[in-house]
């Protein structure tokens, strides 16, 4: 028991030595997670859309 409330303690005590990013890194960080999805996502599906396209030229 002794060496789980040690791991509590060093936690806690790393955890205030952490920089919490501001709201404003957070808001940015944010915007830019979303936007790389976006993007991958019309990728993908520009991709998709390409090789559907493709395939069923070749099936037919």
């Amino acid at each position: 028991m002794e060496k789980v409330l040690d791991y509590i303690r060093e936690s806690r005590a790393e955890l205030k030595k952490v920089t919490w990013p501001t709201k404003q890194q957070m808001w940015y960080s944010t915007l830019v997670v979303i936007v790389v999805t976006f993007m991958v996502s019309a990728y993908l599906g520009l991709v998709d859309l390409l090789l559907t396209g493709v395939f069923s030229k070749i099936v037919r």
